[in-house]
């Protein structure tokens, strides 16, 4: 039933006030501090302690994309669509070993910022206003939308209210700045997880009931054995899904940049350590790879627990969109409304905690971005810190709304999940990563070689996912780079899996880079490298005792599920 009862609203009820009153204590006992720095509110510089970090980031990272399009593709795939959320666990750890010192030891606060002080204020600007508008358009309008679709439908409440109600919460808990977030994130992560692993558990109960028995063990066990194909983490080339995760370069290739990007050189996410000193920033970012760990059993086990029951004759009507054809993204929201009362409202709560702590971590960005690289840098170069807190603000404010009203009109929910996300994301990461990597580590890359990434990366990116309409490359195929798949005309040709391309585009503009630069050094244009110590790379022991643990959970879930 599509609706949440009395009990159901109670518990979002109680929800709400811990989170928005945890929020205002917060808000209010820094309150000072807050209005005083820009720092202090867009950073939180100095107070975030490491557990909330880590939360912080789990709570940012995980959202409606997870919970509807990646509990979609375990429905369609299975566990391997887990490499997403395994792999950025090992991810996690070598940001905080060799990408958050250099950021702390230069003091770079924003993502343009590194790009004005490593490069130039054309390559940052350009940047700035690129990351603006994705993230307003693309991400918080994807966000918004796909979340309020959720609660639309476990709730039946219209779908303009959810959208509406979500960015009013998300609003209230922004504007209280990156301390109040970071903090009631780890309430919203404790909903997140609490909430999940419920659902999880009466999901895989509802699996056990199909061969009489009950739990989550019996349940797990079932499933298993009935849909093993559902089970493997490294696809064979005869495997239908082997486009979206094409066999072992997903560990050797493309699946690095996808999650090197994100998690190191995403405003969005390594704002939350940026303000904190480097014990606790690497502290907080290995306490966020283990949550990594743990994400799988929330958003993946879910969909798979819904194939088995759809394939055992279960939700044959509910599974259906509006044309009457299979929507795997369905398989989340119809398990929730498969919940008895009370329990529909955690898990309602739980996917509400991560559509608004992903929210209010973005918009956050978004005001980051906009107040300290444009506003103070080309607008108002002599802004007080208070005229920065307010600019910051209105910025939240102004970018919701933006994102609420354009968000009906883009067809989101048209355009696939998870996997859309992954690839059309790709078209811009192998050259952001490219430009951020060589920056890091070989002094003299120049600003040239960067403005060939930021635009090359992006135009062979495209050059790659249309060449197939030009070129066979069926050559490709013998080494595991190229599948058979249907395209627009109904004709099949051989194309490349998009996390190959992102590998392939990124060695080109590395390749390119260096010529470039080379050349410029050539013509005597001197390049600006970063202060970079080796000490700097030293990790302390318990910090080397958690990433082998990590590590090793990591070998024996491979090798389980091989």
């Amino acid at each position: 039933m599509n609706a949440l009862q009395l009990y159901d609203y109670l518990v979002f009820l109680f929800y709400f006030l811990i989170v928005a009153g945890y929020g205002y204590y917060v808000y209010k006992r820094k309150q000072v501090q807050s209005v005083s720095a820009s720092h202090d509110y867009f950073l939180a510089e100095g107070s975030l302690t490491w557990w909330a970090i880590g939360t912080s980031l789990i709570a940012s990272n995980i959202s409606s994309e997870q919970f509807i399009a990646m509990s979609g593709n375990g429905f369609k795939m299975g566990l391997a669509i887990a490499t997403y959320e395994w792999m950025a666990a090992l991810t996690l750890i070598i940001v905080a070993v060799f990408f958050i010192p250099v950021y702390l030891k230069n003091k770079i606060y924003t993502m343009p910022q590194f790009l004005s002080q490593r490069y130039n204020g054309n390559v940052a600007m350009i940047m700035a206003v690129f990351w603006l508008l994705l993230y307003v358009i693309v991400n918080l309008t994807s966000i918004l939308y796909l979340g309020a679709l959720a609660i639309n439908g476990i709730s039946g409440i219209q779908l303009d209210l959810c959208m509406y109600g979500l960015a009013f919460f998300a609003i209230v808990i922004a504007l209280g700045g990156m301390k109040v977030i970071g903090y009631t994130d780890v309430i919203q992560v404790v909903f997140l997880i609490f909430g999940g692993l419920v659902t999880t558990y009466l999901a895989l109960n509802k699996v056990a009931e199909l061969n009489g028995q009950t739990g989550m063990v019996e349940g797990f066990n079932y499933m298993f054995n009935q849909s093993g194909d559902h089970f493997h983490m490294i696809f064979d080339r005869n495997n239908p899904n082997y486009p979206s995760l094409p066999g072992l370069t997903v560990l050797l290739g493309g699946m690095w940049i996808v999650n090197l990007n994100y998690w190191g050189c995403n405003q969005y996410i390594t704002q939350r350590a940026l303000g904190a000193d480097l014990q606790t920033a690497r502290s907080g970012i290995l306490f966020a790879g283990f949550l990594k760990l743990l994400m799988p059993i929330i958003v993946v086990l879910p969909g798979i627990a819904a194939y088995v029951i759809h394939m055992k004759g279960g939700l044959q009507t509910e599974m259906l969109d509006a044309d009457g054809i299979l929507n795997p993204d369905k398989s989340y929201p119809v398990l929730l409304n498969l919940l008895p009362v009370g329990l529909k409202g955690l898990s309602f709560a739980a996917l509400t905690a991560a559509v608004v702590a992903s929210l209010a971590g973005k918009v956050n960005s978004i005001a980051t971005i906009f107040t300290l690289d444009i506003f103070k840098k080309k607008i108002n170069t002599e802004a007080s810190e208070k005229q920065l807190v307010r600019v910051g603000k209105i910025t939240v404010v102004v970018a919701m709304l933006v994102a609420a009203v354009i968000a009906p009109f883009l067809g989101i929910d048209k355009k696939g999940g998870f996997e859309f996300i992954q690839e059309y994301t790709g078209f811009v990461s192998p050259g952001i990563f490219a430009m951020f990597i060589l920056g890091f580590f070989w002094k003299k890359t120049s600003s040239n070689a960067a403005l060939f990434a930021t635009i090359g990366g992006f135009v062979l990116s495209v050059v790659f996912k249309f060449l197939p309409q030009l070129v066979n490359l069926g050559f490709l195929s013998d080494y595991g780079f190229a599948t058979l798949v249907e395209q627009k005309d109904k004709t099949m040709a051989f194309e490349i899996p998009f996390i190959d391309r992102m590998g392939f585009v990124f060695i080109l503009c590395v390749l390119l880079m260096v010529v470039i630069s080379l050349w410029d050094e050539k013509r005597g244009i001197v390049s600006k490298g970063l202060e970079v110590d080796t000490k700097m790379f030293k990790v302390s022991n318990s910090f080397a005792v958690g990433t082998l643990i990590i590590v090793g959970l990591l070998v024996a879930l491979y090798t389980i599920f091989w």
